[in-house]
C-alpha cells in the first residue's frame, strides 16, 4: 500500500468488526458485517480489520466476503504468531485488491508468561511469524500485545526484528488501557529514534479506554510520529472500549490549528454508521457520548440556548451537518407519503432501495397509526427494527393480561425455524410472563443479566426501546427492540438476544490485541 506522508496524512484503521465485536454481548450476523464493511469503505476508512479468520468458519467466511466486495480500503485479518493462523488469515484476505495480514504476540513480562516464553523464544517467534506472513503478503502489520507495559529495551529489540523480517506497519497497542498521553507520545518517539529502519515503515497506535484516555493517547502518539490510528465506531470494544473513530476524526478536523493532520474519512457519514453499529451490536450510544451522543448538540441552559440562537459557534465547536446530523427535526405523521418518508430518511442518512422502502413504509404507517407524531428518533428506531431472514426465532403474536391481581399471563406465538408454536405462561408481571413463555417455546440455559427500558421520545405514546443482556456458558449477548408497547418491545428484544446467542454459539471468541 502507499505509505502516508510523514507530514500530515493519518491513516484510519477500523477494527469494529474484530475488536469491536469482542465487546461482551456484541454479536453481528454475516449480513450485518458485510453492511458495516461497505459503510466503512464508502466513508473513506483506509484499513478495515474484518475479523479473526481462524476463530471460526463464520469469521473466515465474513473476512473472505468482505475482501471480495470492498472497493477501496485495505482488508486486514488478525492472526496469532503461528503458521496455521497466518495461513488461514491469508486464505481469507487474499481475495482483496489490497490485502493485509496482521499478526501479534504478547511482549510484556505478564503476557510472555501466558505461553511461558522467554524473551529469546518470543523474539524468535516474532521473526518466524512475520517472515512467513511477508512471504505470503506484501503488506504485513505486526503488534507487540501489551506494548505499553513492555520493557523499552526489549520493545525496541523486537520492533527491529519485525521490521527486518518484513513488517510494513508496526502497531503499538495499549492493550489494557494503562498508558497516559505523555507516555504514549514518548513510546512512539523512543522507537522512531532508536530502531533502525523506523523511518521506512508506518507506526500505528491502538488504544483502549480503561482510564478514559484512549482518544488522548492516540492523538499524542500521532504528534510523536505515529501515522495510523486504530479505532472503532462508537468506541465499541472489550471492557471500556477502544479509541472512537468519530472522536479522532473530528478532533483532527476541528483542532487542525494545533493538530495539523488530515484523514480521508468523510465525516458527514459518521452519524449514520454510528446509529447502524449501535443497532446491529445491541450497544446503544450513551446520551452524553462525544460527537454522536443524543445530547452532543442539545442545549437546555437558558444562557446556552440564547447564545446558540445568536450564533451557534458560541457553544458548538462543530456543525451538526459536519457529522451527517440533520439540522431540523421535522415531524412526520399518518398522512405523510412515501416520497416524504424517503426524503426524511435520506436526511437521516438512510438510502433505501424501492423494495426496502415498501417494507419500511408499511411499518411507518403502523407506527403513525399508534402515535400522533413521528419524530426523527422514532424513524431511527424504526430502521433498527424488523427481523432478518437469518433469524431462527420471530415473535408472531403476543397478548398479555396484567393488573393488580396476580398472576399475570402471556399468550405467545413464536415462529421457530418457520414453524409456529403457541403457549400461555404466567409470571410476576407481564414482562416476566412473556419471558417465561419464550423460554417455554425455546428452552435455553441463558441467564438474564440486564433488562433496561428507555423512551425514544417524550409523551405517553412514545416508543420504548428495550435492551436485554444474557449470558450462557461465558457467552454474552445483547438484544434490543423498540415499540410503543413496552411489553412487545421487551419480548422482541429477548428474542433478538436469543437469535444473537445462536450466532454466538457458532463462534469462538478470539484473543485481544
Amino acid at each position: 500500500m502507499t505509505l502516508p506522508s510523514k507530514q500530515d496524512r493519518v491513516l484510519i484503521f477500523d477494527t469494529t468488526l474484530r475488536d469491536g465485536e469482542q465487546a461482551p454481548g456484541a454479536t453481528m450476523t454475516h449480513e450485518e458485517k458485510l453492511e458495516i464493511a461497505e459503510m466503512l469503505d464508502e466513508m473513506g476508512v483506509d484499513i478495515i480489520e474484518a475479523g479473526f479468520p481462524i476463530a471460526s468458519e463464520g469469521d473466515f467466511f465474513a473476512v473472505s466476503e468482505i475482501a471480495k466486495r470492498t472497493q477501496n480500503a485495505v482488508i486486514c485479518g488478525l492472526a496469532r504468531a503461528s503458521v496455521k493462523d497466518i495461513d488461514r488469515c491469508w486464505e481469507a484476505v487474499k481475495h482483496s485488491q489490497r490485502p493485509r495480514i496482521h499478526t501479534f504476540i504478547g511482549t510484556s513480562p505478564l503476557h510472555r508468561q501466558i505461553p511461558n516464553l522467554t524473551m529469546d523464544q518470543a523474539a524468535e517467534m516474532i521473526h518466524d511469524s512475520v517472515s512467513h506472513a511477508r512471504n505470503l503478503c506484501d503488506d504485513v502489520q505486526w503488534s507487540p500485545m501489551d506494548a505499553t507495559r513492555t520493557e523499552h529495551d526489549y520493545l525496541a529489540r523486537v520492533v527491529e526484528i519485525a521490521i527486518k523480517a518484513g513488517a510494513t506497519t508496526i502497531n503499538i497497542p495499549d492493550t489494557v488501557g494503562y498508558t497516559a498521553p505523555r507516555e504514549s507520545a514518548d513510546l512512539i518517539r523512543m522507537l522512531i529514534e532508536r530502531v533502525p529502519g523506523a523511518d521506512e515503515i508506518v507506526f500505528a497506535t491502538h488504544c483502549h479506554d480503561d482510564l478514559g484516555m484512549a482518544t488522548a493517547n492516540a492523538l499524542a502518539a500521532v504528534e510523536a510520529g505515529a501515522r495510523q490510528i486504530e479505532s472503532t465506531i462508537n468506541g465499541l470494544g472489550e471492557r471500556a472500549g477502544n479509541t472512537a473513530l468519530e472522536e479522532v476524526v473530528m478532533a483532527l478536523k476541528v483542532r487542525n490549528d494545533i493538530l495539523p493532520y488530515r484523514t480521508g474519512v468523510d465525516s458527514t457519514k459518521i452519524m449514520n454508521i454510528s446509529r447502524r453499529v449501535a443497532q446491529v451490536s445491541g450497544f446503544p450510544v450513551q446520551f452524553n457520548k462525544a460527537i454522536v451522543g443524543k445530547n452532543a448538540f442539545a442545549h437546555e441552559s437558558g444562557i446556552h440556548q440564547d447564545g446558540v440562537l445568536k450564533n451557534p459557534q458560541n457553544f458548538e465547536i462543530m456543525r451538526p451537518e459536519d457529522i451527517g446530523l440533520a439540522s431540523t427535526n421535522l415531524v412526520m405523521g399518518k398522512h405523510s407519503g412515501r416520497a416524504a418518508l424517503r426524503a426524511k430518511l435520506k436526511d437521516l442518512g438512510y438510502e433505501l432501495a424501492d423494495n426496502q422502502l415498501v417494507d419500511v413504509f408499511v411499518r411507518f404507517k403502523e407506527l403513525a397509526d399508534r402515535k400522533k407524531e413521528v419524530f426523527d428518533e422514532d424513524l431511527i428506531a424504526l430502521m433498527g427494527e424488523g427481523s432478518t431472514a437469518a433469524d431462527r426465532i420471530k415473535v408472531k403474536f403476543l397478548r398479555v393480561i396484567c393488573g393488580t391481581e396476580a398472576p399475570q399471563s402471556a399468550d405467545l406465538t413464536l415462529t421457530i425455524d418457520g414453524v409456529d408454536t403457541q403457549v400461555t405462561q404466567t409470571g410476576d408481571g407481564p414482562v416476566d410472563a412473556s419471558f417465561n413463555a419464550i423460554k417455554a417455546l425455546f428452552p435455553h440455559s441463558a441467564k438474564l443479566n440486564l433488562y433496561q427500558v428507555h423512551a425514544v421520545t417524550e409523551g405517553t405514546d412514545a416508543q420504548a426501546t428495550v435492551t436485554v443482556r444474557m449470558e450462557e456458558g461465558g457467552k454474552i449477548v445483547t438484544g434490543t427492540s423498540s415499540d410503543t408497547d413496552t411489553v412487545v418491545a421487551s419480548a422482541k428484544a429477548y428474542v433478538n438476544a436469543l437469535n444473537n446467542l445462536i450466532v454466538r454459539r457458532e463462534k469462538t471468541k478470539p484473543e485481544a490485541v
